[in-house]
């Protein structure tokens, strides 16, 4: 089966996504960085125009959710004076830029992302979701995240990859952006707008043959709550940061700044770790391993209440896990072990497969799941 249609764009700061709670508005941090000031004005945001609650995405990007339409603008100007705008409006879509976490200043990702940022205006205009990672630290840790052009760490230097390859170019830290440039001009050229992703181009383009010779390093694991070279990091469930809670927790530490990474770990800089209930601080905790989207009410495509299943379900199961609101899986687009997929209320179940693909079982209840998940 085909994934259901989900929306051609990702919400924006300045082009927002309606959803069940209100709207949803996207802060693109730079460089995956905030400043504890930026960081406390944006939970003071959360709570004065929003819900309260601040989505951290698979992208390391932070959302307000729960904005009334009659704010927006009101939210939009201060947003803009704490600095946490920085993008012409045209722009902002197109910031779509991970980096490592460990990343420090005058390295080769800080200074790729920081060229590449000031000359997306050079781009072809690429889809709505098309994105980039700068992964040049000492071996790649972002290969299992979104992204279409990749910068990474190969045997012999700095390589460029366009997703779905087999392989990369070789590129210097000076010249990485011409080259996305290169590829993405190419990507146009071919057609590829309309396969939207570069993976998807790729089944139907090959690349040419001088830009697939360098094999990628295997990479690194990626970080776990707990001390850091750089500070602090904690997990949250469900990437969903209560504002209070998370402003509560940057005034205690002390903490410099904040990154954002994609998978739903947040590093403080320059502290230490402390306790708190609200945040995970264990690196063996079962919520970190449990995929669930926002479901309903808080998504309008959803029939079912997805988290507070997926948190009696923590810790029953050694599989992975994906509780989905619908079969368009945006928490998870890829295969798990064990997929409940919402369906009128009820689930289905889908084994080793994608949120789209045929259930083996259908119209679960949710209490029957939370008694026999460890038996599936």
């Amino acid at each position: 089966m085909s994934r259901p249609t989900a929306k051609g764009w990702c919400p924006g700061a300045y082009k927002p996504m309606m959803s069940g709670d209100g709207l949803i508005v996207r802060v693109r941090p730079m460089l995956g960085r905030l400043t504890s000031p930026q960081a406390i004005t944006l939970c003071n945001l959360a709570q004065r125009w929003g819900s309260g609650l601040i989505d951290l995405t698979s992208r390391a990007n932070l959302q307000i959710r729960g904005v009334a339409e009659a704010d927006h603008e009101a939210l939009l100007a201060d947003l803009n004076t704490a600095g946490l705008l920085p993008d012409d409006p045209d722009l902002e879509s197109r910031r779509n830029i991970l980096l490592p976490h460990d990343w420090v200043d005058g390295d080769d990702s800080h200074n790729i992302a920081l060229e590449l940022s000031e000359r997306l205006p050079e781009f072809p205009e690429l889809p709505a979701k098309m994105g980039f990672a700068i992964d040049a630290g000492p071996a790649p840790i972002l290969q299992r995240n979104s992204a279409d052009f990749r910068i990474e760490r190969g045997a012999d230097g700095l390589i460029l990859i366009a997703d779905g390859a087999p392989a990369g170019r070789p590129v210097a830290s000076n010249t990485a952006v011409d080259a996305m440039i290169e590829l993405a001009e190419w990507f146009v050229s071919t057609g590829g707008s309309k396969n939207r992703r570069m993976t998807s181009h790729l089944k139907s383009h090959s690349i040419p043959h001088d830009w697939a010779t360098q094999p990628t390093l295997a990479p690194r694991k990626p970080p776990h709550p707990g001390a850091h070279s750089l500070g602090a990091i904690y997990g949250t469930a469900f990437g969903q940061l209560p504002a209070a809670k998370l402003r509560e927790l940057i005034e205690t530490s002390g903490c410099s700044a904040l990154r954002t990474t994609p998978w739903r770990l947040f590093l403080l800089e320059d502290t230490v770790p402390g306790h708190t209930r609200d945040f995970i601080t264990d690196a063996a905790d079962p919520l970190l391993n449990i995929d669930a989207c926002p479901g309903a009410p808080l998504c309008t495509a959803a029939t079912v209440e997805t988290r507070s299943l997926a948190r009696d379900l923590a810790g029953q199961t050694l599989k992975s896990l994906h509780v989905s609101g619908c079969a368009k899986g945006c928490a998870r687009p890829r295969r798990a072990e064990l997929t409940l997929v919402g369906q009128n209320g009820r689930f289905d179940l889908v084994k080793n497969g994608k949120p789209w693909d045929a259930p083996q079982a259908s119209g679960l209840a949710p209490d029957d799941l939370k008694n026999g998940i460890g038996d599936l």
